[in-house]
């Protein structure tokens, strides 16, 4: 083991002192008691005092540059002198060195995570005000024309209420997504879990959509014939939920005349992965990192024409990490979307 600089310079000290001390008890004796030491007294009193100003030496040298160390922390608000104290006092200045720079480096890393959630936060506050504001001041608008006389003519009145009822089911369909996520986010939402099979929920879902796939004429279709159920394990109402948002993102998102497949297949033993592909637009690569963000939108034009809460990409990751699985995305601009989940598997099958 490489030897600490700090003992290396305890030693020499030591050894000075000693050999200093010795000498000059060496020379009293002799010279001022007239008195001849044998050398077994000298190498006892050497040893004695060697190991003595070795230990004191050591220690207040870790003591001095510890507290020093310790000054700097109090006197930086960044730094927590608690950090400190979790780790052994160390007065090699090389290794002191590296600590304090590891630990420097890792509170500007902090800094970093903090400054882009900071950045996130005031584009979620922007996009949920944004989200929320559409539909209100359309509402607004419709009573406001209500009220300054339109009423009086019954086809008028009845169509400008039928869009203001458009307006608040928008405002409560983002309460309650807002709403989901909070709890998903809380562990406050119970999941009733229980066996289900997931080719048939993935029927009734299509069943669902159909005619809003119709719209588009985009065909939803199963990979292949499913001769048996695939049965997991989960919250069936939810896992409704997060294939129903992903359907409708690939209707929504895929090209017209185009297909969104659905397959299952088995996954690393006691899993199944479901995957929802389209032949669509797809997304580019340097959105892929942030499209599960609350009302983060690829195509912010585009997306708000389609409609919806901007909370299904959301909603769908906080439901499948509230069952403690795993989601993916594949996505190619121009080249279409693959989203696919995990579930569990139940054990007879």
């Amino acid at each position: 083991m490489k030897i600490k600089k700090t003992y290396s310079f305890a030693f020499w000290s030591s050894f000075y002192i000693t050999l200093l001390t010795a000498f000059a008890l060496f020379l009293s004796a002799y010279f001022l008691l007239d008195i001849w030491l044998s050398f077994t007294y000298l190498l006892l009193y050497i040893s004695i005092v060697f190991l003595f100003t070795f230990l004191i030496i050591q220690y207040r040298l870790e003591k001095f540059i510890y507290q020093r160390i310790k000054k700097i922390y109090d006197s930086v608000s960044i730094l927590d002198k608690s950090d400190l104290n979790k780790t052994s006092i160390t007065s090699d200045i090389d290794t002191l060195s590296r600590e304090v720079q590891k630990f420097a480096e890792s509170k500007q890393q902090q800094i970093r995570n903090l400054n882009l959630r900071e950045g996130y936060r005031r584009e979620f506050l922007g996009n949920i005000s944004h989200e929320l504001k559409t539909p209100l001041f359309t509402v607004q608008g419709y009573l406001l024309t209500l009220v300054d006389g339109a009423f009086k003519d019954e086809k008028i009145s009845l169509k400008y209420l039928n869009r203001a009822n458009k307006g608040v089911d928008r405002l409560i369909s983002i309460v309650k997504d807002l709403d989901l996520i909070s709890k998903l986010e809380s562990a406050d939402l119970n999941l009733n879990k229980q066996p289900f099979d997931m080719v048939k929920l993935v029927k009734d879902v299509f069943e669902l959509l159909e005619m809003k796939a119709k719209k588009r004429n985009i065909s939803l279709l199963l990979d292949k014939h499913y001769e048996f159920p695939m049965m997991v394990i989960g919250d069936v109402e939810r896992y409704e939920q997060v294939l129903t948002n992903l359907i409708v993102n690939s209707i929504k998102y895929g090209k017209i005349n185009g297909t969104t497949i659905i397959s299952m297949e088995p996954y690393k033993g006691k899993k199944i992965l479901v995957k929802v592909k389209d032949n669509g637009e797809g997304i580019k690569e340097d959105h892929l990192s942030r499209i599960f963000e609350r009302f983060y939108r690829v195509d912010q034009s585009r997306s708000r024409e389609q409609g919806g809460s901007g909370l299904g990409l959301s909603i769908v990751k906080h439901i499948i990490e509230a069952h403690n699985e795993q989601i993916f995305v594949k996505s190619k601009a121009f080249r279409g979307s693959e989203f696919s989940f995990t579930a569990e598997k139940l054990e007879q099958f």
